[in-house]
């Protein structure tokens, strides 16, 4: 408890004191005023203080008393104790027992018409997934982290929906465009699938880590890593590539290269419109074991005035039957 509070408690104890000190001065002296009255008006006052239901009678009335006396001390530092506020505190370690996956994609002119559908898709990979935490990159020349790795679903949602709502271009930048021009030439998929790769936190903690990686893989410039360049480069580190492609089976060898990249670490290629591609990279995602990262400790505070309000309430119902009793 803080300072302040311990002032309280201490406040109410000197109340308390000095109230019992009043009252014991109060009664002394209306005792021997009552006494002198008695011995004034009642001749052989002392044979019937000598009668035993007399001195039974006393005795209960002083016993009731001090039952006051005391109900009332333990009602008042109960509610000091509870107006201070007793808090008690707790290390809490929080631990994720889940997977990372990446969202990966390309947004380059070529893949315009279909981004929309390929972000629709992501939303509908969340509907699946249960405690994964999630990333989004997006790139064309250059790759941009629009959201690190969280597992705060309304909050991915939130920006799936701003970036998809950008492609009706309503802006005169829009936002899948910020960042994402600085390098040169366009779609440079091997530059995208690195950085992905690169946006896994932890590095030294085994994990199982996933990219969907969404790209037709075209081409316009050079990157700096190729495509099988990056895609060892997941391997390496043990971070599986799911891709999508919106052109699977219509053009050979786009589709072939991308498949082999994909395969190479352990994942495999997927059509955009394919009917089972959502449950099939859920299925394949889900097949690796989850494994724990433990978060940074917490001190965790928490008011825990319960027995003391007990008391407190019993002290004083006690306090006014006895009272109540004692007037009778």
């Amino acid at each position: 408890m803080a300072l302040a509070n311990w002032w309280l408690i201490l406040v109410a104890a000197g109340v308390v004191i000095v109230a019992i000190v009043v009252g014991v001065i109060v009664g002394l002296r209306s005792g021997a005023k009552t006494e002198e009255h008695e011995r004034a008006r009642v001749a052989r006052a002392e044979r019937l203080r000598a009668l035993p239901t007399f001195r039974t009678a006393l005795n209960r009335r002083v016993l009731a008393l001090s039952g006051i006396l005391l109900l009332g001390v333990v009602a008042a530092l109960s509610a000091g104790v509870v107006s201070a506020r007793p808090m008690s505190s707790q290390t809490i370690q929080p631990v994720n027992t889940s997977r990372d996956i990446m969202l990966c994609l390309d947004v380059s002119g070529s893949m315009r018409e279909v981004d929309v559908e390929v972000l629709t898709v992501f939303e509908e990979l969340l509907e699946d997934f249960e405690g994964e935490r999630i990333g989004l990159t997006i790139f064309n020349s250059s790759p941009v982290q629009i959201f690190p790795l969280t597992d705060d679903y309304e909050f991915i949602r939130g920006h799936l929906q701003s970036i998809r709502e950008s492609f009706d271009f309503t802006e005169s930048i829009p936002e899948h465009w910020v960042g994402t021009l600085n390098g040169n030439g366009a779609s440079l998929i091997g530059d995208g699938l690195a950085a992905c790769t690169m946006a896994f936190d932890h590095p030294d903690d085994e994990r199982s880590r996933s990219i969907i990686f969404a790209t037709d893989n075209e081409v316009n410039g050079a990157s700096i890593v190729t495509l099988d360049e990056a895609a060892a480069y997941a391997d390496s580190i043990d971070v599986r590539v799911f891709a999508l492609n919106p052109v699977q089976g219509k053009d050979a060898d786009v589709s072939a290269e991308l498949t082999k990249a994909a395969e190479a670490t352990g994942g495999a290629a997927y059509g955009l419109r394919d009917t089972t591609t959502v449950s099939d990279i859920v299925e394949q995602v889900q097949e690796q074991e989850a494994t724990e990262l433990k978060g940074q400790a917490q001190v965790v505070w928490t008011d825990t005035p319960d027995l003391w309000i007990v008391i407190l309430m019993i002290s004083m119902l006690s306090f006014i039957v006895v009272l109540w009793r004692v007037k009778l």
